[in-house]
């Protein structure tokens, strides 16, 4: 298979990786095309890998720091709130932290393309979260019947500066809490305490207002049915707490509508 063949599927997220890093389009579309012209002269310099999407990566950030790694988002004006806030990490961090948070590589994978090791790359990607979670601290509600895992999850929301506004074990005390007190974040279970859905919960909050919403459930498979629009960030129990914290950091720093935040 050609090169231009094994590498076309990736491209697309290549694009969207690049305009993430540059913080615009014009400019990550440029390191994109600068790749390419690379590529086709000197195309033995890409690793012969299994794994294309990796090779393709690995080779964009060859291109990547031997250009200087110019920043165009900050004159750009138009940059989102997601945006704004990768360009507030240092670029090195902002690579760590899109390579897993975004495109989906492993850690091995991604310090594999930026050339470091697992344990920099662990390093790097721990500085961008705390940044960010600096940044975005914000109010949780937390819907869950059972109090243990409850519990479990107001520890790790509050030990990542949040504050959690309550806990709702039914549908109906789910609705009560958000209006009383407007969340910026839900983590929500899907089978509640009087045999009502969370999901059925999480849908009529999204009704009137635009909030990430992670669920946690024990029954992931209730939500990938292909019948209504699937969550973004799904993680079955039993759930490992870094996976909990990073989803709290990847659904709040990519969310356009992140805003409630702790009061004074």
């Amino acid at each position: 298979m050609s090169l231009v063949k094994s590498f076309a599927p990736h491209l697309p997220f290549l694009r969207r990786y690049a305009r993430a890093l540059t913080g615009s389009q014009e400019s990550g579309d440029a390191y994109i095309r600068a790749s390419l012209q690379a590529l086709a002269e000197n195309p033995e310099a890409v690793e012969d890998t299994e794994d294309s999407r990796l090779s393709l990566y690995r080779f964009f950030h060859v291109i990547w720091g031997t250009t200087g790694a110019q920043l165009e988002g900050e004159r750009s004006g138009q940059a989102d709130p997601a945006d704004k806030r990768l360009q507030a990490l240092a670029p090195i961090q902002r690579q760590a932290f899109l390579l897993t948070a975004l495109e989906g590589f492993t850690a091995a994978e991604a310090s594999k393309i930026l050339g470091i090791t697992e344990e920099e790359h662990r390093l790097l990607e721990q500085e961008a979260q705390r940044e960010i979670e600096d940044e975005l601290a914000t109010k949780v509600l937390i819907i869950e019947d059972e109090p243990i895992i409850a519990a479990d999850l107001e520890s790790l929301v509050e030990d990542l500066g949040h504050t959690v506004t309550g806990i709702a074990t039914t549908h109906r005390e789910a609705l009560r809490l958000f209006g009383a007190n407007p969340p910026g974040l839900v983590l929500c279970d899907i089978q509640l305490a009087d045999g009502s859905s969370g999901i059925d919960a999480a849908h009529d909050i999204l009704a009137d207002h635009d909030v990430p919403i992670i669920f946690i459930t024990a029954f992931p498979e209730r939500l990938l049915t292909g019948e209504r629009p699937e969550p973004t960030y799904l993680i079955p129990k039993p759930f490992q707490e870094n996976t909990v914290k990073a989803a709290i950091g990847q659904a709040l720093f990519f969310h356009p509508a992140t805003g409630a935040r702790i009061d004074a």
